[in-house]
Formats: structure tokens, C-alpha cells, sequence
């Protein structure tokens, strides 16, 4: 079937150096290429992911900032409220401290001129008292 003569060798031959020649021209720089190209993609991939570490990172350190920030404006409000209401109470007080003071110093004119009126009224009693026992009794009776 197979002649066995000088062209088996040099086929051998030119298929090995077939071989040669097509893997320093084509399988080398295609390997070196797909390498590269893995390289890059292996690079980029953890690029990638050390970048959505740190803003994962950024995204918790955020939302503990704004935890925070909220913390602290519930408690200045809280303070403010506390504080408002505490000027408030004192204020009611105060009012209310003005107004006993008032009623009391009301009071203290309404009896005064109550007094007075009986004073005024006892005079005049006594003086129509007189008018009405001379009338009766005569002037020269009376004293």
C-alpha cells in the first residue's frame, strides 16, 4: 500500500517544518494574543472589583454619616423642643405670677376703697343721725 521511498522523509520533514514555521508565525502570537487578552480581562476584572469594594465601603461609611447626622438633628430638636417648652413654662408662670399679683393688688384697692366707702358712709350716718334726733329732739337736746 505505502511505497516506502525517499518522499516519506521529506514529507516527515516538511510537515515538521510546517510545524515550525506555523507556530512562530501563527500559534505563538495567536497564544501571546489570547494571554494578553486574559491578562487584560483578569486586570480589568479586579480593577472592577477593588472599585465596588471601595464604594461599597463609601456607600456603609455614608450611611453611617447619615445615621449619624440624623441622630444628632433628632437630638437638637429634641433639646430645642425641651427648650421651648421650658421658656414657655417659665413664661406661663410668670404670667400666671403677674396675674395672682394683679388680682391680689385688685383686690387689696377693692377692699381699700370699700373701707373708704364705709368710712364715708358711717360719717354721713352719723351726720344724718344728728339731722334726724334734732328734728325730733330739737338742737339744744341732741349734744
Amino acid at each position: 500500500m505505502f511505497d516506502f521511498d525517499a518522499t516519506l522523509p521529506l514529507m516527515a520533514l516538511q510537515f515538521l517544518v510546517l510545524t515550525l514555521v506555523l507556530n512562530a508565525v501563527f500559534y505563538k502570537p495567536l497564544t501571546k494574543a489570547l494571554d494578553d487578552r486574559a491578562n487584560y480581562i483578569r486586570n480589568t476584572e479586579l480593577g472592577a472589583k477593588e472599585r465596588l469594594a471601595k464604594a461599597k465601603l463609601m456607600a456603609e461609611q455614608y450611611e453611617q454619616k447619615l445615621g449619624e447626622s440624623r441622630r444628632q438633628s433628632q437630638t437638637i430638636v429634641a433639646t430645642a423642643q425641651a427648650d421651648a417648652q421650658k421658656i414657655a413654662a417659665q413664661q406661663v408662670a410668670e404670667a400666671q405670677k403677674e396675674a395672682q399679683m394683679s388680682r391680689e393688688k385688685a383686690a387689696k384697692e377693692i377692699e381699700y376703697q370699700k373701707q373708704e366707702a364705709m368710712r364715708s358712709l358711717e360719717q354721713e350716718v352719723d351726720t344724718l343721725s344728728r339731722q334726724i334726733l334734732e328734728k325730733l329732739l330739737g338742737p339744744a337736746l341732741v349734744k
